[in-house]
């Protein structure tokens, strides 16, 4: 049989057109792909030269494949072609369907392009669809979908039959390049899922790797380590703790799950607490231990946040500060008190009166509806006039805004008894004490004998007056008693009793000695200064001791 009839023909391009396409999808990677595109034209279609030209990222076209001689192969593979210089080519010609066949008689002004190509040499065409060596024919891969996206170019040359391709022939083309989009866009699908999964098993690896150092730097540091949730109807409950926390606080782990900080932190701390935990932040506080103690800490929170549902735990560093607390507890307490008796001294028992006072006088007699009408900003001064400064309520609040304070300062006015009449009301007695005799026993047997009495005398001060009440050492043999809620009858009570505490004798290495006490009454009023009011119970001070000593003339 010297020639095969059409139908034959077309059934054997199918099967070969088949295997190819076949052949496509069974690439194991995008390059493997791209060189089976390349095959496939020599194998299935029946052309001698075949190169596959890939879209790359910036638009621009590159050699990707190629197949049929191997030295044309290592000329052009991996050059690139400018994307306007494509759609050129693209648009010349003739259009055959999606493919673009460019005659030798237009294609020559390409000659000179930046697109990568080979020359073939061979005779002049003998008749009208003779192939030429300087034919050109493309065919566009494109993605599917309806936006025609140009995935890349094959290009051919030099049909084995030596003619250029029927109908038939062009559509089989066609197909294939169809085909070939196809099975690109599946390979660089799975390229990029292969990456990804490379990826996220690199970026799960370092996770796992991140996740076991915390968890060792967590569980092993030398200080508390705590996890606490945020948010929730669990807000602040402890999820997680380390050895060092379990141990500082003497409670297992399983125990310190039930609670939150909220539960563990000392009353007064309460509020620091919840400030830090909103946020973020640092602060130093105490703790409860499981045995009733409280022991000083410095937290310090990071909010672990995830960036889709916001912050969702904290983060808490516990550091045991108690040495350092204590230290400076002491040096406190060194700077606010006598060394010799332990009591305040001259500077905390100014700091602490001065506390008590504010710069604006009491005003007497506010009737309760001036006081209401305080609260709301429209307070009178009783003679129809709105003062410079709220009037206060008969209790002693003021409701005025402060400078520093909120809407309603709720600042306690100090107010004095008119007179010694004790008239019910009630202040704050400052008791300015001072020890007579006190000179002769220091000269007599020396200063640690006086310096013992004076140990002695402010023992028997403290025993003396109320939890609540300020016993201070102003120097020397001088002492200040701050007692609040007195009437003028309580505060000469109070001087009566403690003066009968101080006389009797005081034995100091073996012998008994005896000092007096005068006291001088005063009262601490808003108003006032700090030195005012001092002064004011030093002058009584002597004017009680003068009266006294005349007393004591008379009675001789």
């Amino acid at each position: 049989m010297e020639t095969e009839s059409e139908p034959y023909v077309r059934l054997a391009t199918l099967r070969q057109l088949h295997q190819v396409v076949t052949d496509l999808n069974t690439a194991r990677s995008l390059a493997d792909t791209l060189q089976t595109v390349a095959d496939g034209v020599i194998a299935g279609l029946g052309y001698e030269l075949a190169c596959v030209n890939l879209v790359r990222p910036d638009g621009d076209l590159v050699v990707a494949a190629f197949a049929g001689n191997a030295a044309a192969e290592a000329l052009i593979t991996g050059r690139v072609g400018s994307r306007a210089s494509w759609e050129r080519r693209l648009t010349m010609g003739e259009g055959w369907g999606d493919l673009r066949f460019i005659p030798h008689t237009e294609g020559w002004v390409l000659l000179e392009d930046d697109v990568p190509q080979w020359y073939t040499e061979g005779p002049e065409p003998r008749f009208e669809d003779e192939w030429h060596p300087q034919d050109r024919l493309y065919a566009p891969m494109y993605a599917s979908g309806g936006g025609r996206e140009l995935l890349g170019v094959i290009s051919v040359d030099k049909p084995r039959n030596g003619r250029r391709p029927g109908a038939w022939g062009r559509e089989a083309l066609q197909m294939y390049a169809s085909q070939s989009a196809i099975a690109i866009s599946n390979a660089r699908l799975r390229a990029n899922m292969q990456r990804a999964l490379v990826r996220l098993e690199r970026e799960q690896q370092a996770l796992r790797a991140s996740e076991e150092s915390f968890r060792q730097a967590f569980e092993y540091a030398p200080s508390g380590m705590a996890i606490a949730e945020m948010g929730g109807d669990q807000h602040g409950r402890l999820l997680r703790t380390n050895d060092a926390l379990c141990r500082l606080l003497g409670r297992p782990a399983a125990v310190m799950r039930r609670y939150s900080f909220a539960d563990l932190v000392h009353p007064e701390d309460i509020g620091l607490l919840l400030r830090t935990s909103a946020e973020g932040g640092r602060a130093e506080l105490r703790l409860g231990r499981r045995d009733g103690s409280y022991v000083w800490v410095s937290l310090r929170n990071s909010v672990v946040a995830d960036t889709a549902d916001g912050p969702r735990f904290l983060l808490t560093h516990v550091e045991d500060i108690e040495e350092r607390k204590r230290h400076e507890l002491q040096l406190a307490h060194r700077a606010s008190h006598d060394s010799l008796t332990g009591l305040p001294n001259s500077a905390e028992l100014r700091a602490r009166l001065s506390a008590r006072l504010c710069q604006r006088p009491y005003a007497v007699g506010a009737s309760a509806v001036e006081a209401l009408d305080a609260a709301y900003g429209e307070a009178h001064d009783g003679r129809g006039e709105t003062p410079g400064h709220a009037v206060c309520a008969p209790g002693g609040f003021d409701f005025d805004p402060v400078p520093g304070g909120g809407p309603f300062d709720h600042h306690v006015h100090m107010v004095a008894p008119e007179g010694d009449v004790d008239d019910g009301t009630k202040g704050l007695a400052v008791l300015f004490c001072d020890l007579d005799g006190f000179k002769s026993i220091n000269d007599r047997f020396g200063h640690n004998t006086g310096d013992a009495v004076l140990i002695e005398v402010a023992r028997r001060l403290t025993t003396g007056v109320r939890d609540g009440d300020t016993v201070a050492r102003l120097g020397g043999d001088e002492f200040v008693v701050l007692a609040d809620g007195l009437g003028a009858a309580d505060a000469a009570d109070l001087a009566v009793r403690l003066r009968n505490a101080i006389i009797p004798p005081i034995r100091v290495d073996g012998r008994a000695v005896r000092v007096g006490a005068s006291f001088g009454i005063s009262w601490a009023s808003c108003g006032m200064s700090v030195e005012e009011v001092l002064r004011s119970a030093d002058q009584r001070m002597y004017i009680e001791k003068r009266s006294r000593a005349k007393v004591h003339r008379r009675a001789g």
